[in-house]
């Protein structure tokens, strides 16, 4: 699914992300770094992935 980096802490490579309804939804460590991602700013897009409602993978939202 498709969400918008609203926090990202470099130290700890976690944040938040925003749902298209505005839902705010925290990833952590493990679900950046499945991304393959250097760095994230708030107001990308991103594509995440979920298990159980909880993010396994933040990633570049490409067309």
């Amino acid at each position: 699914m498709q969400a918008t980096a609203y926090t990202y802490d470099p130290e700890s490579r976690s944040g938040q992300v925003l749902l298209d309804d505005g839902t705010p939804v925290p990833f952590d460590a493990p679900a950046f770094d499945a991304g393959g991602l250097r760095l994230l700013r708030p107001g990308q897009r991103v594509r995440v992935e979920t298990d159980g409602g909880k993010i396994t993978l933040v990633t570049l939202q490409t067309f």
